[in-house]
């Protein structure tokens, strides 16, 4: 079980759906991973659009491009619908 909550106070996890506002749309996809660490964050998130440092979640979003937001950011679909 994670320690990473989302926006609506529900513990996020791998595999689990999220959604975030993002510029007028959405970014919406499966968990991917969860970087907790800073060591983490400079490995997985080379390359990724989005958060930059610890805690944040990596997905793929609807248009198949890997981004990273903060996790107070998103909302997690499958426990907060």
């Amino acid at each position: 079980m994670s320690d990473i909550k989302s926006k609506g106070g529900a513990p996020i996890e791998d595999g689990d759906t999220v959604r975030t506002p993002y510029r007028g749309g959405k970014h919406e996809g499966q968990v991917e991973q969860i970087v907790t660490s800073e060591k983490q964050a400079k490995e997985a998130l080379d390359g990724v659009k989005g958060a930059g440092h610890a805690p944040t979640v990596v997905f793929t979003d609807q248009n198949n491009k890997k981004v990273a937001h903060k996790p107070g950011a998103v909302t997690d679909l499958d426990k907060e619908s």
